[in-house]
């Protein structure tokens, strides 16, 4: 799998070459490529954002350099998506639906936004990470891609993933590892029991539990 960043600010993505995600690149089970939508302006001063048409606050991407950074790395499959507040919802199963295309092209609004020019040319879909606003959208970009190269075979044990919270419509079970006692607070005994019916068992009965207290939506409560 490739994935193009297009962005004003590169150096932000310099997060991304680490752990999970940095040994997935050197392993060659996917690409990132980060591409500085400012090589592309025609302005002598590199400038990428204009006053909005209208009047109204801030400032607004412009066309041309966002299209032409496009240009550049655009191939037949690619499938396009922009970072953005009025963008569907981000979940796991689209997430997953991500995983599968061989080629991804991420543009990161900023300031006010993206002349809407660009994202009819761009054919892009608009995705949200959730319903509020950031000061732009390469936090956002980071999210999705640490979230769908997770789902690309071969970068995490798909047993793990199997048992993640979402991955069957519900919350994960709690988590312990050593020592057995810390702080006089001790690991359940099911699970220092070696019986792996009785601990699938706890942990079934603990994803419902959490669920139902944090997220009843999704048990359709």
């Amino acid at each position: 799998m490739k994935i193009d960043i297009l962005t004003l600010f590169p150096e932000m993505f310099d997060a991304l070459n680490y752990s999970i995600i940095k040994r997935g690149m050197e392993n060659n089970l996917f690409e990132i490529n980060v591409i500085n939508i400012r090589d592309f302006s025609k302005d002598v001063h590199k400038k990428c954002d204009d006053y909005p048409y209208g009047g109204g606050a801030g400032m607004v991407m412009m066309a041309q350099p966002i299209v032409d950074a496009f240009r550049s790395v655009n191939t037949e499959n690619a499938k396009v998506i922009y970072t953005s507040p009025k963008g569907k919802k981000f979940n796991q199963s689209l997430s997953k639906d991500l995983a599968k295309e061989e080629h991804l092209i991420i543009l990161c609004g900023h300031y006010e936004g993206v002349d809407e020019r660009a994202l009819e040319i761009l054919n892009a879909d608009e995705i949200s990470i959730g319903d509020y606003v950031l000061t732009g959208g390469e936090l956002p970009a980071m999210v999705i891609i640490d979230s769908l190269v997770r789902n690309i075979k071969g970068v995490i044990n798909e047993n793990s993933l199997q048992e993640e919270s979402f991955s069957n419509g519900m919350l994960e079970y709690p988590q312990y590892t050593r020592p057995e006692v810390f702080e006089n607070k001790k690991v359940p005994d099911v699970l220092l029991s070696g019986h792996h019916k009785n601990i699938q068992i706890w942990r079934e009965e603990q994803s419902k539990i959490i669920t139902k207290k944090r997220r009843p939506d999704l048990l359709g409560e």
